[in-house]
């Protein structure tokens, strides 16, 4: 008898009723064309807002309306450079005055973006700066904002 390792079997494959991620959130109502080109538009808009030095504008228009779903890459990853450009140009001490002005669906999309930050390893990490908005957010929010980030099933 052949020695087979029984923790890499798939007992999936044996049960017809298996639920997916789409089968547990409902599709994004946009094509991945207007999600796109609506990213690329909160882009632009985002930057000429840190221009105008207006964080909390910025960081309110990149995290309305986040775009989740199997086919919308292009867009999430749009929003997400866009959320982390807004997250690298505030200072320190701002933090907790741009967190503050958030409403709670806001703080609960920010948190979505800092965990997918913390789980993209790789040479241009900005761990330090997603940690130290981590920690400002969880004082602001409350650890019931970590708890509605890992519960809800849409990823951005």
């Amino acid at each position: 008898m052949a020695a087979r390792n029984w923790r890499l079997i798939d007992i999936d494959q044996y049960e017809d009723g298996i639920l997916t991620l789409d089968d547990l959130v409902d599709p994004d109502p946009r094509s991945p064309q207007e999600a796109a080109s609506q990213a690329k538009s909160k882009s632009s808009e985002v930057r000429s807002l840190l221009q105008k030095n207006d964080t909390v504008g910025a960081l309110t228009v990149a995290l309305s309306e986040p775009p989740y779903g199997s086919a919308l890459e292009e867009a999430k990853n749009t929003t997400f450079a866009t959320v982390l450009s807004v997250l690298n140009s505030t200072r320190s001490a701002d933090i907790p005055k741009v967190l503050s002005a958030l409403d709670a669906a806001s703080q609960d999309n920010l948190m979505k973006y800092i965990y997918k930050g913390m789980a993209q390893i790789d040479e241009n990490s900005h761990c330090a700066v997603l940690l130290n908005w981590h920690e400002k957010l969880t004082e602001v929010a409350g650890v019931g904002c970590i708890v509605r980030t890992m519960a809800d099933h849409r990823t951005v």
